[in-house]
Parts: structure tokens; C-alpha cells; sequence
């Protein structure tokens, strides 16, 4: 396997697995949201559900498979902006949820380490880590990108 291969196979491993990283940081918002009834608690709510918003539509993105012959320029674009935001949401939400371990934030102090709690932190901290490599693989050399109408990879 070529050295371009290689680099595009690893951007499709970490964009994919960012992108399902991400849906578990908003799928766990989303349940606390509902079930855990964080939707009365003042703009915690508001912020939670945001969180479940924000991570969802990043990870769905990041799911879009990419075509056979490799990225096109707008799209390699496209992901390192949605990998950007994502790390932002997920780095976001950690931030938060180990501030209000120590301390009130927006009036409200989690307690303890429940299973959704270590699922967030763990989810989180995946996101962030394999967003982060995406992003370095896709900064480097274009070579191998395809500009748009071109069937063939391109030299950069």
C-alpha cells in the first residue's frame, strides 16, 4: 500500500471514528437532557441540549462517506472544519463537566462519577484525540487530493 493510501485510509479511520465519538458525546447529552430531566435545570438544559445538536450534526457529517477515488479539495475543507468543531463541542463539554465536578456552574454542581458521566468524559476524550490526528493527516502534502471534474489524483 502506497504512502497517499495509506494517509487516506487513515483520514477515513479518524474522521469516522471522531464522527462516532462525537454522536456518543451528543447521544449522552441527549439522555440527560430527556431522561435525567436536565431539561428543568436553567441554561444547563438550554446548554445540553445545544451540546446534543452541535455533536450530532458534526458527527453525522463526519459519517458521509468519502467517494472511491479519495478526497476533493472543498471536501478535505469541509471535514477539517467539522473535526474543528467538533473538537470545540467536545473539549467545550469536558471543560464544563470537570469545572461543575469542583465547582457551580450555572448554579449546578454534578456529583460523583455515574456510568454517564464516565461515558461522557470517555467519549469526549476520543473525540478530541482522533479529530486532533485527523486533523494533522490532513494538513499535510495535498498530493493525492483530486481536483473537482478530475478522475485522476493530483500532484500539489
Amino acid at each position: 500500500m502506497g504512502t497517499e493510501r495509506k494517509r487516506l485510509t487513515a483520514l477515513r479511520i479518524t474522521r469516522a471514528t471522531g464522527g462516532v465519538a462525537l454522536l456518543v458525546v451528543g447521544g449522552i447529552h441527549l439522555e440527560q437532557y430527556t431522561v435525567a430531566h436536565f431539561s428543568a435545570i436553567p441554561t444547563i438544559g438550554t446548554l445540553f441540549l445545544l451540546n446534543f445538536a452541535g455533536a450530532t450534526s458534526l458527527g453525522l457529517w463526519l459519517l458521509v462517506p468519502i467517494g472511491r477515488g479519495g478526497y476533493r479539495r472543498w471536501r478535505l475543507f469541509a471535514d477539517a472544519a467539522a473535526a474543528l468543531g467538533g473538537i470545540g463541542v467536545a473539549a467545550g463539554a469536558l471543560i464544563a463537566l470537570l469545572i461543575s465536578e469542583t465547582e457551580p456552574l450555572f448554579g449546578f454542581m454534578e456529583y460523583g462519577y455515574r456510568p454517564q458521566i464516565v461515558i461522557a468524559l470517555v467519549s469526549e476524550a476520543v473525540a478530541i484525540l482522533l479529530l486532533g490526528a485527523f486533523l494533522v493527516l490532513a494538513a499535510g502534502p495535498a498530493r493525492g487530493l483530486r481536483k473537482p471534474g478530475s478522475a485522476r489524483p493530483v500532484s500539489v
